[in-house]
């Protein structure tokens, strides 16, 4: 079963909404950016904080307001002189779909204008194949989609995808074979997934998606600065620098599994050099159950973690004692006051994760240090996806983070 590509104006039709989901004016991305981060802002407040005049402002919001972006809200009443009228994002505005790749699961999400997820679908599997993942795309978009109205479909503004980086480096830790993951590098995701659904595909990194959720959605929109890990299958992360996501030179900021640590080897009690990866990962728990011959396959799907009893501790110490590392050596390289752990597995084990890594972090040494808090990441193993549905949003209609206006309303 393929995508319908042809059901929606983004496979050619030349109509208003192809027009409305074109990519906007910078003046009206500023204008949708600002009542996102703030959640309703009337005109006068919009083109007091954009420095545009209020004939300006005026014509921008009709604009959107006509092509279905904005909505009104009451007026706010009470007050000398004419009353506001607040604004608010449309959540019929546009909607996007958001697809994680894993090295054990996919996930597809539809996600309306304002975040939230209006439906979606999630498939495991042994490791990951390159026809499998296509095939699972374009049923899960047609799914998805099915409920939709016409009108609505033609506001789908594309898809988002988040991928591990260079699976086919991951052979022997995915136990997949060597031509199931040699077909990654010599697939053309993006071009491929364009035509499945003929939607426009945008593709990030699965930790820095997941990060991009966390702070468009998540508690890191309170937060200028923070450190961010995801647990997943790895471990990864990014940095946020001044309310945005930091890249690096090469695009490679926030590669926290590479981190080395040092881990106590549970059968020579040595300590041993490893990477955060190999300790601090779903992977590491994956191989304590196949040595306990519980399959990890079926656990994952399953999520039945109240069962794994000492397994579970024994992964807990290991992996919350090599992020306190790994943490205490990033806040002493930038001076983040805030680290944020989130990752795939229930908001119960995260809990536990967190706590534990507190404990560690404490009682290392941290002379020369400024005082940092670390926090529960708040949206869990859905942050891949949604970073990923949130791209097409920033591609068609918001400024780019890293100029995304930030101050106070």
């Amino acid at each position: 079963m393929i995508f319908d590509a042809a059901a929606t104006p983004l496979a050619g039709e030349k109509s208003r909404g192809t027009n409305l989901l074109g990519v906007r004016a910078y003046n009206e991305r500023l204008v949708l950016s600002l009542v996102r981060r703030f959640g309703h802002l009337p005109k006068a407040e919009i083109a007091r904080m954009t420095s545009l005049s209020a004939q300006t402002a005026s014509v921008i919001v009709r604009s959107l307001e006509a092509d279905g972006l904005l909505l009104r809200m009451e007026p706010n009443r009470g007050r000398v002189g004419q009353p506001s009228v607040p604004l608010k994002l449309n959540p019929d505005g546009a909607y996007s779909v958001g697809l994680h790749i894993g090295r054990r699961t996919a996930h597809l999400m539809l996600m309306d204008f304002v975040g939230s997820v209006r439906d979606q679908i999630r498939c495991s599997y042994a490791y990951p194949d390159v026809s499998e993942i296509l095939t699972f795309t374009a049923k899960g978009l047609n799914e998805l989609t099915d409920k939709l109205s016409g009108a609505q479909k033609q506001r789908i503004a594309g898809l988002g995808v988040a991928v591990p980086f260079e699976l086919w480096n991951w052979c022997s830790e995915v136990g997949a074979p060597d031509a199931a993951l040699e077909a990654w590098r010599n697939c053309n995701l993006q071009t491929d997934l364009e035509t499945l659904s003929g939607l426009p595909v945008s593709i990030s990194n699965d930790a820095t998606s997941a990060c991009g959720a966390e702070l468009t959605f998540g508690k890191g929109r309170e937060y200028e600065d923070f450190l961010y890990f995801f647990i997943g299958y790895f471990a990864g992360g990014g940095i946020v620098l001044n309310g945005a996501l930091y890249p690096g030179r090469q695009g490679n900021a926030g590669a926290l599994g590479s981190m080395p640590v040092l881990v106590r080897n549970r059968k020579t009690a040595v300590l041993e050099k490893r990477q955060l990866i190999h300790s601090a990962s779903l992977h590491s728990l994956e191989q304590r159950l196949i040595a306990a011959n519980i399959d990890p396959v079926a656990f994952f799907k399953s999520q039945a973690w109240d069962s794994l009893g000492p397994i579970l501790d024994d992964w807990l110490e290991e992996a919350s004692d090599a992020l306190a590392q790994a943490i205490v050596a990033s806040v002493s390289v930038l001076d983040f006051n805030r680290v944020i752990i989130d990752g795939g597995f229930p908001a119960e084990i995260r809990h536990r994760l967190v706590a534990s890594v507190r404990e560690k972090a404490s009682a290392s040494d941290l002379q020369g240090l400024s005082p940092f808090e670390i926090d529960e990441g708040s949206i869990g193993a859905t942050a891949r996806a949604m970073g990923a549905a949130s791209l097409p949003f920033f591609s068609r209609f918001l400024l780019d983070q890293n100029v995304l206006f930030k101050g106070d309303a």
